[in-house]
């Protein structure tokens, strides 16, 4: 085969490929024998018509339509390899240039290419604190909160109750039935749908509805209310006085923390320490990851947009499913359309998923960081915990056996995929704070570590 390649400005490739006429003639002999075997020739037994009479009896361009799909099937892929090629989904059939000579136009969608630029002088200093004390008492408060006993009370609602609503607007992320919300003192960054919603209700008895106006700041995270001035109509449905148990012994047994409440306040302080950090870090490695994609260059072809946009609309449909809606009552309830979401809203986000994607990819090929084994064993052994905590019997997994096993290898996977991204995020973390070290020299580390002996222990002499 002859192949000219034309690469095109949407990172797709044009492959023009001159098949030799003896090469042809020979699938088009294979043609005629598969459409012989399934038509009826008087005459002939189903795939013994000699070629002529096929030709005859069906027309050369029937058997000619023929011999380009087994062609296509069958020589595809060495095309691709001939033409050194490497591609990012099915490519398709533009056009048939000739028959004589037989010559294809294929359009090839090409993989994502990264070029990561300078990224090793990137600088972004890490600097996360622990909470302060304050924190981890107000952690202990909203401990002592889920421990609680309630009872309805028929006064109005004051602080330190618990309150039972039905919210309601036209946007479809703020509605709720049987909404549970805690009225406090202070505002909270965790409260829902923004910080002082509750003690809009201060005043209300059980029955009574109000409503509220609020405007969403353009740097809201919820993208649907981003910048949107909105009514919450409130309904109370039930009004319940708290009262907190002691913080003792007791009390740290009764939530399973430790026996003592010095056990419980230790374990508090590290859970909000470990959030704390959390968050931090979802917001270091957001802006770390920017500063990257500033000096890097980044290819893809439409379809890997389209690709990661049916990953975003799927994670949205499951979400809109736990609130009983769908994405088509959604698109009415936003007055859209599902183009003009997919095009103003998905392709959006789509489009920040992959490039962090794909950059997090390119520095594990180029660090040749590799899978580090202890570390996915406890990360598939925390997603079997996590999932069997909520519930999930894998004795009865659909499909018995195969079905476990099919069920197993995609928490591997995933399990896998999660620890090399946080391979990679360390790693570009130690080169913004200036403390990279290579994979190789980290190994050699690992390996001195190991070696030496343990402290209060001598080294033995050779005997």
């Amino acid at each position: 085969m002859n192949i000219e390649k034309q690469y095109q400005e949407d990172h797709s490739v044009k492959l023009i490929v001159e098949v030799e006429p003896d090469k042809m003639t020979t699938y088009k002999r294979r043609a005629a024998t598969k459409i012989a075997s399934r038509g009826n020739i008087p005459g002939f037994r189903p795939g013994k018509a000699p070629y002529d009479v096929v030709i005859r009896t069906y027309g050369e361009g029937a058997v000619t339509e023929q011999a380009v799909d087994l062609f296509i099937d069958q020589e595809y892929s060495n095309v691709l390899k001939e033409a050194d090629v490497n591609p990012g989904a099915a490519g398709s059939l533009e056009s048939i240039e000739s028959l004589e000579p037989p010559k294809f136009t294929f359009r090839v969608p090409l993989a994502p290419q990264v070029e990561l630029g300078d990224y090793h002088s990137v600088r972004l200093p890490y600097e996360w604190q622990a909470p302060d004390q304050a924190a981890v008492d107000t952690a202990l408060e909203e401990l002592r909160q889920m421990y609680a006993t309630t009872e309805n009370v028929e006064r109005a609602i004051e602080i330190g109750d618990y309150v039972l609503v039905d919210v309601k607007s036209e946007t479809a992320e703020l509605n709720r039935t049987g909404f549970a919300t805690f009225v406090r003192s202070e505002d909270r960054d965790t409260e829902w749908p923004y910080n002082g919603f509750a003690k809009e209700l201060l005043g209300l008895k059980a029955g009574e509805s109000k409503t509220i106006k609020y405007d969403f700041p353009e740097t809201w995270e919820v993208e649907e209310l981003k910048g949107k001035s909105v009514e919450i109509e409130t309904t109370v449905k039930t009004v319940r006085g708290v009262t907190l148990p002691d913080l003792d012994d007791d009390f740290a047994r009764t939530t399973g923390a430790g026996e003592t409440l010095e056990a419980l306040m230790e374990a508090v302080k590290k859970d909000v320490e470990t959030r704390s950090q959390s968050e931090y870090d979802d917001k270091y490695f957001v802006e770390l990851i920017e500063k990257i994609k500033e000096g890097a260059t980044i290819k893809y072809h439409e379809h890997t947009i389209e690709h990661e946009g049916e990953h975003v609309l799927s994670d949205l449909s499951n979400r809109l499913s736990q609130q009983g809606m769908d994405l088509d009552t959604y698109f009415k309830v936003r007055s859209t359309t599902r183009e003009q979401f997919i095009e103003d809203e998905v392709k959006p986000v789509a489009k920040k998923r992959l490039e962090r994607s794909l950059l997090i990819d390119e520095v594990v090929r180029r660090e040749k960081i590799q899978l580090d084994n202890e570390a996915l064993d406890a990360e598939y052994n925390n997603a079997i915990n996590g999932l069997a905590m909520q519930g999930m019997d894998f004795s009865k997994v659909r499909g018995g056996k195969k079905g476990q096993k099919q069920l197993s290898e995609a928490i591997a996977m995933e399990s896998a995929s999660r620890v090399m991204t946080r391979m990679a995020l360390d790693m570009i973390k130690s080169i913004a704070m200036g403390e990279y070290k290579p994979v190789s020299e980290l190994k050699e580390e690992e390996t001195k570590e190991e070696a030496a002996p343990a402290e209060g222990e001598e080294e033995k002499a050779p005997e």
